[in-house]
């Protein structure tokens, strides 16, 4: 069994949380798009009757909204966290509404951090055996029907074709919900032998699944995912598989995206639809509800027995195959905007940034810029050199504390200031995303290209690993530990996430989630030892559970 990712406790903050720069100074300074909620009003009603948490939650925060005023404040996050979401995807420019309500179109910087997801992720599929490759995005609807849990977990998701080339179709075709089935189809054509074992591929693909509320990145019709397939010869190991890639997922997201994750088993309720195990990590966002960030599923022979996928084992008997599926999203895009954001906009891990340093070049009078942009240019071509992404802001229609604003908003970890006195002093001055004001900026670091290599590289690696302890700290101290359900429902009621002991039934599971609106979000695979008792039913329970109310 591959274990679990496991950090030491926090015995205390590096760094307490910061007020940011107040919005009077972000109106003066900073000219900001409109929020992105104002895109709906501009939205064909025809085009779809998918409602948005965000075009509803827009109405009652009593924002403005024409797009005809172009000076906008993010909203606080505690005054609307949704609010505040919808306006840092609008004026960092990650994204935008498409002509369908519910789909989203995916900007450049938004797209450069799932680029980033995309360059760790591949690797390590390819380093544990997986091979990429494509699956068509229209599947039979008959392969839907074959595995029976698989069709109503998903038909109220589905989109479907029924017309093509101006003629009704003889069969309506789905719009790729995830690849199941279309891949045992093809798994069937091309296992035969235990030779052929294991099968392991990927695909990095979008699919389309008709959600009714939808929130960028989070939820939308259309989404961007990779989905990884394996085909074994054993339950051993299909299992030893769907473990090995949640920690995978594990590992990526407490390294790479600087966010404590909490890797457990799914319940029955929330098992994968055709799944005999489905295994997830779990988020905790600045509002404190859970993301489920990625999955792992043991599918069993479920859908090799409903689509024959068999094989000769050693013996020569057939056998059916054993499976797996695992998917990440682009909503992980939308769990770093919401695990490590402020008042100020983004605040992006080092690892994850598209932009990890950003310079700007600072003068008054006209003799004093020929050598402040050299300086700024040999800046940018030292750290570009030792592998940083560098931006160098050199434009002249903006004021340097404009940029200043933009870039924090735009979630760079780190800011390099050269005015005319660095430049004869061949220093610079360097500030910290993370931590604002005076605080998080030191002067006089020397331009020298090794010491300056060094310094940018320690700092951003402090940066990465202070955000990551900052948001495990902020969910250790939202977690409650439960032993009723009275508890329970008081936890939940807080807006906390509560962990306590249970064995108790599917009914019971659903009964907390219609009184409480939470949900198992999963067993952790990090359990106390010692037999306890079922906060519902107070009969013994091996495990722990914990529940929260989740997007």
């Amino acid at each position: 069994m591959v274990s679990s990712l496991r950090l030491p406790a926090l015995t205390s903050l590096i760094s307490p949380s910061f007020t940011r720069r107040s919005t009077v100074s972000l109106r003066r300074r900073l000219h900001l798009r409109p929020p992105l909620a104002a895109g709906f009003s501009a939205q064909s009603a025809a085009s779809s009757p998918t409602e948005t948490e965000d075009r509803v939650d827009s109405k009652k925060s009593g924002r403005v909204q024409d797009r005809g005023s172009t000076d906008r404040v993010i909203t606080p996050r505690s005054q609307d966290f949704n609010a505040w979401y919808i306006d840092v995807i609008a004026n960092a420019e990650l994204a935008d509404y498409g002509p369908v309500r519910g789909t989203m179109v995916i900007r450049p910087y938004g797209y450069a951090m799932w680029e980033a997801i995309q360059d760790y992720l591949n690797v390590k599929f390819k380093e544990t055996g997986h091979s990429n490759m494509y699956f068509p995005q229209f599947i039979p609807y008959s392969f839907i029907e074959k595995e029976a849990s698989h069709v109503e977990g998903f038909s109220p998701e589905l989109a479907l074709v029924t017309i093509g080339g101006g003629k009704e179709l003889e069969e309506k075709l789905v719009v790729r919900p995830t690849s199941e089935t279309i891949v045992n189809h093809m798994f069937t054509q091309w296992i035969h032998s235990y030779r052929d074992l294991p099968l392991m591929i990927n695909q990095w693909a979008n699919v389309t699944r008709w959600e009714m509320r939808t929130k960028p990145f989070v939820r939308t019709l259309e989404f961007l995912w990779q989905e990884g397939h394996t085909a074994h010869a054993t339950l051993e190991e299909a299992e030893k598989e769907a473990l090995q890639m949640i920690d995978v997922y594990t590992k990526f997201a407490y390294e790479q995206a600087a966010i404590p994750v909490i890797a457990g088993r799914k319940s029955k309720v929330e098992t994968f639809a055709g799944a005999d195990k489905t295994y997830t990590i779990e988020a905790m966002m600045g509002d404190r509800k859970a993301l489920q960030a990625g999955t792992s599923h043991n599918l069993g022979q479920n859908f090799s027995r409903a689509f024959g996928t068999q094989f000769t084992d050693e013996n020569g008997l057939r056998q059916h195959v054993w499976q797996t599926s695992w998917a990440i999203s682009t909503r992980f895009v939308g769990g770093i905007i919401m695990t490590h954001g402020d008042d100020a906009g983004l605040m992006l891990p080092p690892r994850i940034a598209p932009i990890q340093v950003v310079i700007v070049p600072i003068w008054k009078k006209v003799d004093e810029k020929t050598g402040v942009l050299d300086a700024a240019s040999s800046v940018a071509e030292t750290l570009k050199n030792a592998g940083l992404k560098v931006k160098l802001d050199d434009t002249d229609q903006r004021t340097p504390g404009w940029k200043f604003n933009f870039w924090e908003m735009k979630g760079v970890p780190l800011r390099i200031e050269i005015g005319p006195r660095d430049v004869s002093s061949g220093s610079v001055v360097i500030s910290r995303r993370d931590i604002p004001g005076k605080q998080g900026k030191v002067f006089g670091i020397s331009m020298e290209p090794s010491i300056l290599e060094a310094y940018v590289k320690d700092r951003l690696d402090e940066i990465q690993s202070s955000l990551l302890q900052r948001a495990i700290s902020f969910r250790d101290s939202n977690i409650v530990d439960v032993s009723s359900y009275e508890e329970l429902k008081e936890a939940i009621s807080l807006g906390k996430w509560a962990r306590g002991p249970w064995s108790a039934s599917d009914a019971d599971e659903l009964r907390i989630k219609e009184e409480t609106g939470a949900t198992i979000r999963c067993f952790p695979f990090e359990q106390p030892q010692g037999t306890k008792a079922c906060l519902m039913t107070g009969k013994p329970a091996d495990e722990v559970a914990i529940f929260a109310k989740c997007y």
